[in-house]
């Protein structure tokens, strides 16, 4: 156990960050942090960074995780831990590197867990941690970020996934893997941080055990596209609404380039849409971020 309180990072105008601040505040084992926003977070983290802290614990999901692990990465690298209490909707990150749900549970192991390493990725300078997508997924996330504030995630994940059947269009892209320039016409290029499945009922997850490196999966037709987007749609609904699996083709690398033609364009990153200069070069860095996980004994207490 560290000698001194852990800053803990909370944003309490976040869903659930309620619960969350106040067993922080109870636990005399931490230092709580109010942040209102990313920028304020990175800031703030970044001071005590810079003063020394030997871990950090930061409540939210993928991309509050994601915000505090760039700043962790360009700081001090794996001189400083992150422990992670879940708060997000889905909390990709934290599951699949053993980090408990359960409130209680996180907050044991963010407390007295162990840090091991974790891969991070990068599309050009932006550090993201679960997966990236270039095409019919970002149309996917824009209008449902339009319609959550009416119909909540779920439900709104559930419109756009219907809208993007009569929405789908092609993107020509150039995709540099192994040296080698493949050319596609495709609706989706889905990128993930490790190797991802390729076929249902999985499509997308990671693949326990898998390949490290930037996972390319190019979708080859309109149809694959909507499967793809559907199938995506319906994990983040916690459910399987599709049956088939579309045909891809799919690359684990070090790292590769997308490019397509236009200077800038929107792509999906962690859940959330960034603007960036093209081309896109992806890349792994292995063993970058030190993330705490539960002890042994610990495990499976979620």
């Amino acid at each position: 156990m560290l000698s001194s309180p852990i800053p803990a990072f909370v944003n309490p105008r976040s869903g659930s960050a309620k619960e969350a601040r106040e067993a922080i505040a109870k636990d005399p084992r931490f230092a709580l942090r109010d942040v209102r926003d990313v920028p304020e977070l990175s800031r703030v983290l970044g001071a005590d960074l810079e003063a020394g802290a030997r871990r950090v614990v930061v409540a939210g999901g993928d991309g509050t995780v994601g915000a505090a692990a760039a700043e962790i990465v360009k700081r001090t690298g794996c001189r400083t831990e992150l422990a992670i209490i879940p708060g997000g909707t889905l909390n990709h990150f934290a599951k699949d590197h053993g980090v408990p749900t359960e409130r209680a549970a996180a907050l044991e192991a963010a407390a007295t867990g162990r840090a091991r390493p974790a891969d991070v990725g990068f599309v050009n300078e932006r550090l993201f941690l679960n997966t990236s997508s270039v095409g019919a997924y970002v149309t996917f996330v824009r209008t449902r970020e339009r319609m959550e504030p009416s119909f909540g995630y779920h439900l709104a994940s559930l419109i756009a996934a219907a809208r993007i059947l009569s929405r789908l269009r092609r993107i020509h892209v150039d995709l540099e893997a192994d040296g080698t320039l493949h050319h596609y016409r495709t609706p989706l290029v889905f990128i993930g941080l490790g190797e991802r499945e390729v076929r249902l009922p999985k499509l997308g997850g990671r693949v326990e055990g898998g390949r490290r490196g930037v996972h390319v999966i190019v979708v080859r037709s309109r149809t694959g596209a909507r499967l793809m987007v559907r199938a995506l749609a319906a994990a983040a609904r916690g459910i399987q609404s599709i049956s088939r699996t579309p045909t891809v083709d799919s690359f684990v690398l070090d790292q590769c380039a997308v490019d397509v033609p236009r200077r800038k364009f929107t792509i999906s990153l962690d859940g959330e849409l960034v603007t960036v200069d093209g081309p896109l070069e992806y890349r792994i860095v292995r063993d970058a971020l030190m993330v705490v996980r539960p002890c042994e004994g610990d495990r499976g207490k979620t």
